[in-house]
């Protein structure tokens, strides 16, 4: 009967914790949850209940048992133990396993000889058993007769190496590497930098090298069944992850609807490392509500393994593309005055990561415009603060990293001159991220 306590307590577990699952596994309750008429709690004479299961007749295997309902889930390992006795100067057989109302199925059948001596069993099962509905945990006695003594009951998620949200074992990563499923391996380099442009000639959806101008209802709307992506930081640059599973991700601004008319190209880079790209498709629409409110025309650009540009692995794909005529990967319609929704799909894409999604005039900033922009920083190093100067332009935005690429300070200063408190921070080296109508520049900060 414990060995059945403990496969329901498995059944109920949630991955990732040690939730005990059999209910009255000690039998101290008159009011318990097991079926089957060897189901007999009785005083050990010490004040203790423990469950007598006295068979008689001998039945044939399964017949004669107690059992608990219980819902596993199909391929988890399980953790189950009990302790268990039988009358004084006799043995007897006991067998446990998992099935459903009838016999369990034979790779979850164990079967222990008990003697007079109080022991506990503990066992690991991997709930394998071919049936994903209600099912049971059943303790028998087979052709055996007499009596045997069950206490303390228990079931639990076995914990693995692989998904306690530590990089431990034979882990290359955090649950994930040698004897566990494989890490899904970033880019190591960030998508490439966006030129600088007129800063009324671009409107930013994603990117860092531009200030967002859009004020976003949802930028992950959930289209596919849930959040469709991460936010995630590669070498200091902000960058979406695709979550697995979610081939869809719906950015939502119907209450700041913008009139792209006059924008004539369309950016956005992404990166994959698939081994297997047949079927894949990396697909951005621009959703034109026509001033109704919902979808009247969309505009689309598929990419795949056959298109220019092309869907390759492990680099980044730049795609930068005329939209004022259809034609190649550009089509649907051309109307974007009311443009209140951006879709990205990524059908078949297993691993995926895009940035600088952007719509521009194909306009750039001369070399002596970009020039404009010289910083001075003082003191640096410093102990308590950075004093940063531009000559000619404001700085809009500003983002500290430290050398792991961890943005641990942003602000957005919208003037010339501005202080970046460090008075919180560890001593070391940082890298300012700072963005200006001319352009994006880095600088190096050290903190004493």
């Amino acid at each position: 009967m414990k060995k059945t306590t403990l496969l329901v307590f498995l059944m109920i577990i949630s991955l990732g914790y040690a939730q005990e699952l059999v209910i009255n596994g000690d039998f101290e309750s008159g009011t318990m949850s097991w079926y089957g008429n060897a189901l007999n709690p009785v005083d050990d004479g010490s004040g203790n209940f423990v469950n007598q299961a006295e068979i008689t007749t001998a039945g044939d295997p399964w017949n004669v048992n107690i059992s608990q309902a219980v819902s596993l889930i199909d391929g988890a390992s399980y953790t189950f133990s009990f302790d268990a006795y039988t009358a004084t100067g006799t043995t007897r057989t006991i067998i446990v396993g998992i099935g459903n109302a009838g016999a369990p199925y034979g790779a979850n059948v164990v079967t222990e000889t008990l003697t007079d001596v109080k022991t506990t069993y503990t066992y690991t099962m991997d709930a394998n058993y071919g049936d994903v509905g209600a099912s049971r945990v059943i303790f028998d006695m087979g052709a055996d007769t007499g009596f045997v003594f069950i206490d303390n009951v228990s079931l639990l998620g076995a914990t693995s190496t692989c998904n306690n949200g530590v990089m431990d074992g034979d882990e290359t990563g955090i649950d994930c590497g040698g004897s566990c499923d494989a890490c899904v391996m970033a880019p190591t380099m960030a998508a490439p930098a966006a030129p600088a442009r007129p800063e009324a000639d671009v409107v930013s959806i994603y990117s860092d090298s531009y200030t967002g101008n859009i004020a976003f209802d949802n930028f992950d709307a959930g289209w596919c069944g849930g959040a469709a992506v991460n936010g995630i930081m590669i070498a200091g640059n902000n960058t979406l992850e695709k979550k697995p599973g979610i081939d869809c991700h719906g950015i939502d601004f119907q209450s700041d609807r913008q009139d792209l008319s006059d924008f004539t190209h369309i950016h956005f880079d992404f990166y994959t490392n698939d081994t297997d790209l047949a079927g894949d498709v990396f697909n951005v629409k621009l959703v034109d509500f026509g001033g109704g409110g919902s979808e009247s025309s969309a505009l689309e650009v598929n990419i795949n393994g056959g298109t220019m540009p092309q869907l390759v692995a492990n680099q980044w794909v730049s795609v930068d593309l005329d939209i004022t005529a259809l034609g190649g990967i550009v089509t649907g319609s051309l109307t974007r005055s009311d443009i209140a929704q951006i879709g990205i799909t990524t059908a078949n894409v297993t691993n995926v990561w895009y940035d600088n999604i952007y719509l521009h005039k194909n306009t750039l900033l001369g070399i002596e415009d970009f020039n404009k922009t010289v910083f001075s920083t003082y003191p640096n190093p410093t102990k308590n603060s950075w004093t940063v100067k531009t000559e000619s332009t404001k700085m809009t935005n500003i983002q500290l990293f430290d050398v792991l690429g961890k943005n641990v300070l942003s602000m957005s200063p919208n003037s010339r001159e501005t202080k970046i408190d460090a008075s919180n921070l560890k001593a070391g080296l940082y890298f300012a991220r700072i963005n200006t109508e001319f352009g994006t520049s880095s600088i190096k900060l050290i903190k004493n």
